[in-house]
């Protein structure tokens, strides 16, 4: 289903081996979500208080009784397997690596531009199941061929076959993808080691879940090596105490991530989940109503998702932000953010062999076919059957144009612009310029509004006034350095602009260690003048992302050769809606 439900755990019976779960669902019919009397659902779990650990485990096809409470709440009584070994339709058991079980996994895409990392989640001989996150799943289709999948296990030993994209779905609800992988020509003596892996994986599971028998000892698979020790140990020396999020920081990245489940289901079902784009939308407007500022601050949270979604939320933020200060009773917010928020769909869908990937440097060649990207999606929203209305369209079509006729893909100037597309291109090019695009370094708000003011009639004046009036030359949620050697997040500013309240996070003098202290008034004068808005990337000011995959002294897997970097994301409990 594209737009999955969110359920709590209200019982579970050990005797009976019974789950019990509560669901709200307003739909008419919540049989949908069940295929052939089963259910199939991820369990989820955020364990910790200050350093918080995620696991995960996934059910299919439970046999389950629905029971109606009221209108729009459900109980729903499944009864469990009685063991965690699944025996496949091809006769083939299938094992999950459950409490703990490592094993890392690449995924060839388009060699040797792009191996997507990921998790083994469970492996039979026929195939195996790979989390991913969820950003690089815009590179995978179903029914694609892998040229190569390699699995890596914890005592250092590799498999290595072809293989063919059978499913791909959202993983848990904190931005990872599950992928369905069948193993394809495979030579007898592949089949033998594949063999050996999964009797030693059902040798570790069981070995792990208790059971008593003739497979009472560890296998050796799943021993640590050498290079996966020091990658465990350095891991658990990196990693940092962090609170939870704010339900508006909870809320923000549930957003970036239904974006992209929106995408997945464009791409792999055929299929436009709609209400997944305007429930983003009613969110943003949702979380703007109760506490702009907070809101503000909460985008910062998304530097390290994929540009096309950050672009996207940032931007049809602040587009509605404008809008409803201008007008607080503005008919057109709704299907003007509904724009902002697609306009930069179409990117992801040119994912190609030709543009194998959205975050490397592009060369010429590629940059101009990232620019048809506006004729993508409106080739792609015809194709599934649905249109925009005008107000969104409008967006759409023309955000990328300019007053000069120098924008794309029209090349539209003056008065062919309407006010909603003056003010949009505005904050588009500002979103543009202060985060770090295809190489180049982000500019300062400061510079990067002097910029677009000196742009020869690109933009229009009067709206980069208007801008700085309501945010400033430090906005709410960049990141400044102090005289003091100290960097802080701004989350407010005073009447003059300048930062009234501020989260202090680092201090230089002190790189090892990390801050966490909020800040106004006359403690200000503690961390020294402001000095000026930097980049966080330039400090390694990441936001930590829920994952289960250690870390190896040096990586199993990379993007690319240019994209050796992990990528991190903020958790994402959920928000109400989602």
């Amino acid at each position: 289903m594209p737009y999955a439900l969110e359920a709590d755990i209200a019982e579970l019976n050990h005797e009976t081996n019974r789950i019990t779960l509560d669901v709200e669902y307003a739909g008419t019919d919540i049989n949908v979500y069940l295929a052939d009397g089963g259910l199939s659902f991820d369990l989820e779990a955020l364990k910790g208080v200050d350093v918080i650990e995620r696991e995960t485990y996934s059910l299919s096809n439970i046999p389950v009784q629905v029971m109606k409470k009221d209108n729009m709440h459900y109980r729903l009584e499944c009864q469990l397997p009685e063991s965690v070994f699944v025996t496949e339709n091809r006769d083939e058991i299938r094992i999950p690596f459950i409490l703990g079980m490592q094993a890392h996994a690449g995924i060839e895409v388009y060699p040797p531009m792009l191996t997507i990392p990921g998790r083994l989640r469970n492996l039979s001989v026929g195939g195996c199941m790979v989390e991913i996150d969820l950003f690089e799943s815009i590179a995978l289709n179903v029914g694609q061929v892998i040229p190569g999948v390699t699995l890596a296990f914890p005592d250092g030993e590799r498999f290595y076959a072809q293989g063919c994209v059978r499913h791909i779905r959202p993983f848990g609800n904190n931005g990872y993808a599950a992928v369905g992988i069948q193993f394809i020509n495979l030579s007898s003596s592949q089949l033998e080691a594949l063999s050996r892996y999964v009797h030693e994986a059902e040798r570790e599971a069981a070995y792990r879940t208790g059971m008593r028998g003739t497979m009472i000892s560890q296998s050796p698979l799943f021993l640590c090596g050498q290079q996966e020790q020091k990658g465990r140990q350095r891991e658990q020396q990196e990693r940092e105490p962090r609170a939870r999020q704010s339900p508006m920081e909870q809320g923000v990245m549930a957003v970036a991530h239904r974006l992209q489940v929106a995408l997945m289901y464009i791409k792999t079902h055929d299929l436009l989940p709609i209400r997944i784009f305007y429930d983003s939308v009613d969110t943003l407007l949702y979380l703007l109503k109760q506490d702009r500022k907070a809101l503000l601050y909460a985008l910062s949270y998304l530097r390290d998702e994929p540009d096309w979604v950050r672009h996207a939320v940032q931007v049809a933020a602040k587009l509605a932000d404008m809008l409803i200060l201008r007008d607080p009773h503005d008919p057109h917010v709704r299907e003007a953010t509904l724009g902002a928020i697609m306009h930069t769909l179409g990117k992801p869908l040119l994912v190609s062999a030709a543009l194998p990937s959205l975050k490397a440097c592009m060369d010429p060649a590629q940059k101009m076919i990232l620019r048809t990207h506006v004729g993508a999606l409106l080739n792609r929203l015809r194709e599934l059957g649905w249109s925009p209305g005008l107000t969104c369209r409008d967006v759409i079509e023309n955000a990328n144009e300019r007053l000069d006729g120098m924008g794309y893909p029209a090349g539209k100037q003056g008065s062919q612009l309407s006010s909603l597309v003056r003010l949009l291109s505005v904050i588009k090019a500002i979103n543009k310029l202060t985060n770090a695009r295809n190489g180049v370094s982000p500019l300062t708000p400061l510079t990067a509004c002097r910029y677009i003011y000196q742009a020869d009639s690109a933009y229009d004046r009067a709206i980069i006034v208007e801008y700085l009036q309501v945010y400033g030359f430090y906005p709410i949620g960049s990141l400044a350095k102090y005289a003091g050697g100290f960097l802080a997040w701004i989350m407010d500013v005073d009447g003059k602009g300048k930062p009234s309240v501020v989260h202090v996070v680092k201090n230089l003098r002190c790189p090892e260690s990390n801050i966490s202290s909020v800040m106004s008034g006359s403690d200000l004068a503690q961390i020294g003048a402001l000095e000026d808005v930097v980049d966080p990337a330039d400090y390694g000011l990441n936001v930590v992302k829920l994952q289960a995959v250690i870390r190896s002294e040096k990586p199993f897997f990379t993007r690319t050769a240019s994209e050796n970097r992990q990528s991190v994301a903020s958790p994402s409990p959920g928000f109400p809606g989602y």
